[in-house]
């Protein structure tokens, strides 16, 4: 994307210590202008993490949107006018960066993943947003907004997926993060 203004709201802050027993969740947004009703997807997170992404744009906005969490897909949000457009995350892959953009409305959603594809929808045009989680192993895990005719407003949850390996895996402490830390 070019041009616009960025915001960027995914730092840690300079007075968070070793002392401090961080956190892996975090939240980004909210992104956009307001209007509409409010959504959320919390809870649907607990039928794992986000395997397909659904996005209805037409030339100037985010109509609408719904995902899928492990096989359940959340319901749709938005308005019904424009092209639909799915696409399916790998085995594995996870969300762990979305940028976009807006003026009264949604106009561009890219989600990056952690094997370096990025996954884009809509324009690129309007104030521009960077979000990444504040945790370098938490990865995209639910996404909150409001909608009506268009999407007006997005935010997004971060946190690690949980840990579900059988007992004879690596310890966790041993197994690299979604960025290929340890």
């Amino acid at each position: 994307m070019s041009g616009g203004n960025w915001e960027v709201l995914a730092s840690k802050p300079p007075f968070l210590s070793t002392a401090v027993q961080a956190r892996s969740s975090s939240y980004s947004g909210e992104y956009g202008r307001g209007g509409g009703e409010p959504f959320s997807h919390s809870g649907l997170q607990l039928e794992g993490p986000i395997t397909a992404i659904r996005v209805r744009v037409n030339s100037l906005y985010i109509v609408g949107l719904q995902v899928r969490y492990g096989q359940v897909w959340s319901d749709y949000v938005g308005g019904k006018l424009g092209d639909l457009e799915e696409t399916f995350l790998h085995p594995g892959e996870s969300v762990i960066a979305v940028s976009g953009s807006y003026s009264y409305y949604l106009k561009t959603l890219v989600f990056e993943t952690d094997e370096g594809r990025f996954l884009s929808f809509g324009n690129d045009t309007g104030v521009m947003f960077y979000a990444i989680p504040l945790d370098l192993d938490a990865v995209l895990r639910f996404i909150s907004g409001r909608a009506g005719l268009f999407i007006t407003v997005i935010g997004l949850h971060w946190d690690t997926i949980p840990d579900t390996a059988p007992a004879t895996a690596e310890p966790a402490s041993s197994v690299a993060g979604p960025r290929g830390g340890v």
